[in-house]
């Protein structure tokens, strides 16, 4: 059972030894953070079950798979791995579990290497890095100190700011006073403050649905989003290269794989910006965003522990897309 647990989604793959994927589905987060501890596997079930039905399963009280691969965001250190390793493990659905941050699954789809960087960029930030021999680094949930870049979330928050800003005359002009009111059927950036306040607007809106009028706005050639988008960019950089240094790993050649909805926006500058970054410290490393869906690496990460042959990594590849999850 490979499970991806993102901030805003959970994708759910069942597959076999041999690499071959008897059932998917896509359903809410379940991170702990949003939902609690205690809320994970009630959170997860619905996907779970989803899964298990497109795939013939029947569940009757016993495991359904030998490994569960967990990639969860919020697993930030590994006492999250623990504790979530103990919840799973009481829902009763595989043998064994391995319980990682789901920066861990993007890297591992981005490379069948087996070390490298993965970040993800949803909601928040965060990124691992592993060495060739072993060696892991890790961050904590950025988001708790001031003045970090903290992913899509910040970007909607900081939009929603440099619009108030720009209107009473705080900051620079923005076409973000005009878009950003008019999104949530309003007129003026301090009405948006006001319904969040009274209860009217949920301040969750503002940071799921913001972002992509910060990136379309810098697309335009805003220069106030840019700026906030470049913010953002520069985070990346400062956390990639700050993973490779500790691992030693500025002169090797390493992948860097990217993942998570910020990476969804069309915004090509956005991407070039990370990659001359990255490049201008470590030239040899290849940044790439990654093409498909993050319960790839999951599913891998699952098949690595249980020993499989290398067809079932190919296969699971060829096999479980993004198609075959939205379906």
């Amino acid at each position: 059972m490979a499970v991806d647990g993102g901030g805003s989604e959970t994708d759910v793959a069942l597959v076999t030894a041999t690499g071959d994927v008897l059932g998917a589905a896509r359903g809410p987060s379940c991170s702990h953070e949003l939902v609690g501890l205690g809320g994970v596997v009630g959170a997860l079930r619905p996907t779970v079950e989803a899964a298990l039905r497109e795939a013939g399963i029947v569940a009757d009280n016993g495991p359904v798979a030998d490994v569960g691969a967990f990639a969860l965001s919020g697993a930030d250190m590994p006492a999250d791995d623990r504790r979530l390793a103990q919840v799973l493990r009481g829902a009763g659905w595989t043998r064994s579990e391995l319980v990682r941050n789901d920066t861990y699954a993007v890297l591992r789809a981005g490379t069948d290497r087996g070390w490298g960087v993965g970040l993800v960029c949803g909601s928040g930030i965060n990124c691992t890095g592993v060495g060739p021999d072993g060696r892991t680094v890790r961050f904590p949930a950025v988001g708790e100190f001031p003045g970090a870049a903290d992913g899509g979330g910040w970007i909607g928050e900081m939009g929603l700011g440099a619009a108030v800003r720009g209107r009473d005359g705080r900051g620079p002009r923005t076409v973000l006073e005009r878009t950003v009111p008019a999104h949530f059927g309003v007129r003026r950036p301090w009405s948006v403050l006001e319904g969040i306040r009274e209860g009217v607007i949920a301040r969750q809106r503002v940071v799921l649905e913001l972002p992509p009028l910060v990136f379309g706005a810098a697309a335009q050639g805003d220069a106030v989003a840019r700026g906030i988008v470049d913010a953002l960019a520069d985070e990346v950089v400062t956390m990639v290269v700050a993973s490779l240094r500790r691992l030693r790993l500025l002169r090797a050649e390493v992948d860097v794989t990217l993942g998570g909805g910020v990476f969804r926006a069309d915004d090509p500058e956005f991407v070039d910006r990370i990659r001359e970054g990255v490049a201008a410290v470590a030239p040899q490393a290849r940044v790439a965003v990654l093409d498909g869906p993050p319960v790839v690496g999951a599913a891998l990460l699952g098949l690595d522990h249980a020993g499989a042959r290398d067809g079932a990594r190919s296969r699971v590849r060829e096999q479980l897309t993004a198609g075959r999850i939205r379906r």
